[in-house]
């Protein structure tokens, strides 16, 4: 039998490294949503920042959904039947629905009442993993009540966003929403083309907290460009689950705060593995 060349050998052996290992980083980039849900649910010190946000914001979304599926669902899933079949048109007239409410709910509520919330559920997750040196860099963090890290939080004293408003994601958002016409892969796209943007903002705070510039914040997020990429898919596709919403808004803060604190220790771990420099020994080199 004839051997595989060695150029093949070499295609054959980076197999892992170009398709199974980002893939693998992929899937765990977007488990930390699902994390974000059980984490919330699970730490009961969360629930006031939600309780003070849930009911006005379901009652906005479920407003501004349900006057967009009155008004302009079946003029939009009519205007589709021309460009897709009849089947396709329903289907992904839904989610253009969806879409625009999402970012009609985001410039009306997540971007001017939401944030402050966000920041306060990310910075309790940081403290109560460990990163309190982190927070405190923006807002004093007492020692009382060392089981509620939300109790623990003081007002903060340099800017706090959690979420930078971007009118360059709501532009690009409402200029993208036309690859919905593309039957039954139209919505898979428009998700994966609006999550491009959308990934890297849930970590806004972490570069915040880092005191990073543009430079680092994008060189950081070039090296995960692909994670961040299919992190904000997941995270634009439960925007779209109408009563729920507002939920995963304020969980994904909490995956957001997790990915970072996980972030945070290999970070630490590799600076203090590059201090130590190369580790000597006097046994002899085995390949002698």
């Amino acid at each position: 039998m004839a051997q595989p060349r060695p150029s093949a050998q070499n295609a054959i052996r980076n197999i892992p490294q170009v398709v199974v290992r980002p893939t693998w980083e992929n899937a765990v980039a977007c488990s930390y949503l699902p994390k974000g849900v059980v984490f919330f649910i699970a730490h009961p010190f969360l629930y006031p920042l939600l309780k003070a946000r849930l009911l006005p914001a379901v009652l906005l979304s479920l407003f501004i959904i349900t006057n967009l599926f009155v008004w302009t669902y079946i003029p939009q899933v009519l205007f589709l039947k021309l460009f897709q079949h009849s089947g396709s048109a329903w289907v992904n007239g839904t989610f253009l629905v969806l879409g625009e409410g999402a970012a009609v709910v985001a410039l009306l509520f997540e971007s001017f009442l939401v944030d402050e919330s966000q920041v306060d559920i990310f910075d309790a997750v940081l403290i109560y993993k460990g990163y309190e040196d982190l927070v405190r860099q923006h807002r004093p963090v007492t020692e009382d009540s060392l089981n509620d890290p939300v109790r623990r939080l003081g007002k903060p004293t340099r800017s706090s966003v959690y979420a930078p408003f971007s009118f360059r994601q709501i532009a690009e958002f409402i200029v993208l929403l036309p690859v919905n016409f593309i039957p039954y892969v139209g919505v898979p796209i428009f998700l994966l083309l609006t999550g491009f943007r959308a990934g890297p903002f849930q970590h806004w705070r972490y570069f915040q907290l880092l005191g990073f510039d543009r430079k680092q914040r994008d060189g950081f997020v070039a090296r995960r460009r692909w994670q961040y990429t299919w992190y904000g898919t997941v995270y634009l596709f439960l925007q779209l689950v109408p009563p729920f919403s507002m939920f995963f808004l304020m969980t994904a803060a909490a995956s957001s705060a997790l990915w970072a604190a996980d972030t945070e220790k290999a970070r630490r771990e590799h600076e203090a593995h590059v201090a130590q420099g190369p580790q000597y020994t006097d046994e002899p080199d085995a390949t002698v």
